[in-house]
């Protein structure tokens, strides 16, 4: 009986591996030579890895980057693709607790980002399927209609954002699920294939010059009078500069970014293919979808293929990637019916990182850059702040960002392992349920 229940929710080909791999396979890590002294070491090939990278390269820097697996390996070839301007703090929120100056110069910034990696992305020509769809944001319950709609109002008053609500009677038109109670369309956000983007990054990294080492990670980080002293498990460099952007992978290397982010396992799955007249009433106009929980759903056509991407149950504290997929499936029936018999042909995991403020952080600490901790925003973030960290080395003025000007909290009680997650997702949870 399993084998058959597995038969009809695994599709022939499935793989627990990302979707994004089958067009942009990870790097074949090339076992070169270690050099003795670079400027700059960057630890971590993500996005903010090799954005920080790429700036430094372009202005002079000789550059090494590490990473302990494959480059990209971790959530920057794992994502959604979700291109937005996103902070878990909503605009409403800010404004109430720190006023107008601050709420606008935060989600200005947010801009910023979204503008760096867009623009990143059409200046280099990087192929990866890159479209400015808009998102649609689901309200799971009129109370949820009336907050969307009063956030969206402020937004459009203080900030100039271009947005439309949609009533639950004319919902059909941006997406055919009928549990939600209208929502909110957000012309101006965009997609992308992450995969392909990281690759992108990653080859014009090295024609800049850059030298990345994959599968190799650094095990140790010495203070000396005239930089820094890495140790890899190739051997040990001579640096002027260490940059950190290990997000949701940060290690005891560096304890003390350790205790200040919180990393989390997010959860996807791809469909097998559908047809394009069925994709086509699902979500119409093919934007990215969510929903407007806490701990959100969120749901895209594949940008490459006829297959839907779905994802959700951040948080959950497992590596079971059959077993949330068979969950995953569930949810995704109950939004869309219609398809509660598709299989699935990919299920993965990954992790991004939160941090106890809900803000992402760019800074130093003794004479280390960082940049990490991006709350569900990876993407432009990761790509924005890479570019900010690379500038702070540079010591160039327009390093200045407002990620950089709060501190970094942590708790007393926290050492690197999240084991209050289960609770705080229970609590996450909770506040979902009551605002529904």
């Amino acid at each position: 009986m399993a084998n058959l229940q597995d038969h009809n929710l695994f599709a022939d080909d499935f793989k627990d591996e990302p979707y994004w791999w089958t067009a942009a396979p990870r790097p074949v890590t090339e076992w070169k030579t270690l050099p003795q002294r670079a400027d700059v070491a960057i630890i971590g090939s993500g996005y903010t890895g090799l954005s920080a990278a790429l700036t430094l390269a372009r202005a002079g820097r000789d550059v090494v980057v590490f990473d302990a697996g494959p480059a990209g390996f971790g959530a920057s070839s794992r994502n959604a693709g979700f291109v937005g301007k996103t902070l878990k703090h909503s605009f409403t929120s800010l404004l109430e607790s720190t006023g107008e100056n601050y709420a606008v110069t935060v989600y200005r910034e947010l801009d910023a980002a979204f503008d760096y990696v867009t623009g990143l992305i059409a200046v280099e020509k990087i192929a990866c399927h890159y479209a400015q769809c808009g998102r649609y944001m689901a309200a799971n319950s009129p109370a949820h209609y009336e907050t969307m709609a009063r956030e969206l109002e402020l937004k459009r008053k203080h900030l100039g954002l271009d947005s439309e609500v949609i009533p639950k009677a004319a919902q059909h038109h941006e997406f055919a699920s009928k549990l939600y109670h209208g929502g909110a369309v957000i012309p101006g956000l965009g997609g992308l294939h992450p995969g392909l983007y990281h690759l992108g990054l990653l080859q014009r990294v090295a024609a800049a010059g850059a030298s990345v080492f994959g599968e190799t990670p650094v095990t140790g980080i010495s203070n000396e009078v005239n930089g820094f002293v890495l140790t890899t498990t190739r051997g040990t460099l001579q640096v002027q500069d260490v940059a950190v952007a290990t997000n949701g992978y940060t290690g005891g290397t560096t304890p003390w970014l350790r205790r200040r982010v919180i990393p989390f396992r997010g959860f996807m799955i791809a469909t097998e293919e559908l047809g394009e007249e069925q994709l086509q009433c699902i979500t119409p106009n093919a934007r990215t979808v969510h929903d407007f929980n806490n701990n959100l759903v969120y749901i895209r056509r594949a940008p490459d293929t006829s297959r839907l991407l779905f994802g959700g149950l951040s948080g959950t504290m497992t590596d079971d990637v059959r077993a949330m997929a068979r969950r995953l499936r569930g949810v995704l029936s109950s939004i869309l019916p219609e398809i509660k018999d598709v299989r699935i042909s990919r299920a993965w995991n990954g992790f991004g990182a939160g941090t106890f403020d809900l803000y992402p952080h760019v800074g130093i600490q003794d004479g280390i850059h960082y940049a990490l901790g991006y709350c569900f925003a990876g993407v432009p973030m990761g790509t924005y702040l890479g570019h900010k960290m690379a500038l702070r080395i540079l010591q160039d003025p327009a390093a200045d960002t407002v990620f950089a000007s709060r501190p970094f909290e942590t708790k007393w009680w926290y050492r690197g392992t999240p084991w209050f997650l289960p609770a705080y997702v229970a609590r996450y949870d909770w506040l979902d349920r009551r605002g529904r």
